[in-house]
């Protein structure tokens, strides 16, 4: 299955990957959780549990939450998960393309974005 990977601190990369839960979990790191944040037909599939593990890293700002943990996009058919299409990958490759650092200040967490162009 050809998923968008985004890893804390990361440049977001395509990636292969087998669509059995074993496959999805190792990808996160955990148990997956899969959200529907965008009206494109998609899903982003992350761990459930990493926001409470403190060794876990903060990754992204999606709406008004922060991911934690390393988390991927894939297409969705009906309620299976397929291949992001290419599109979809290179809309949400430039979307995701700034790394995003977090650093802990008594009001909540400050984000720092590296801009560069991708």
């Amino acid at each position: 299955m050809k998923v968008l990977i985004v890893e804390p601190g990361k440049h977001p990369y395509e990636a292969e990957i087998d669509s059995s839960l074993e496959s999805l979990q190792k990808t996160v790191g955990g148990y997956i959780e899969a959200i529907y944040p965008f009206e494109d037909m998609m899903a982003l599939i992350s761990d459930e549990e990493a926001k409470l593990e403190s060794d876990t890293q903060w990754n992204r700002i999606l709406g008004g939450d922060i991911i934690k943990g390393t988390f991927f996009l894939c297409g969705i058919e009906g309620e299976n998960f397929c291949d992001l299409p290419d599109d979809l990958m290179e809309k949400y490759k430039k979307y995701f393309w700034e790394p995003q650092f977090f650093i802990p200040t008594p009001n909540g967490l400050l984000p720092i974005i590296l801009r560069d162009a991708p």
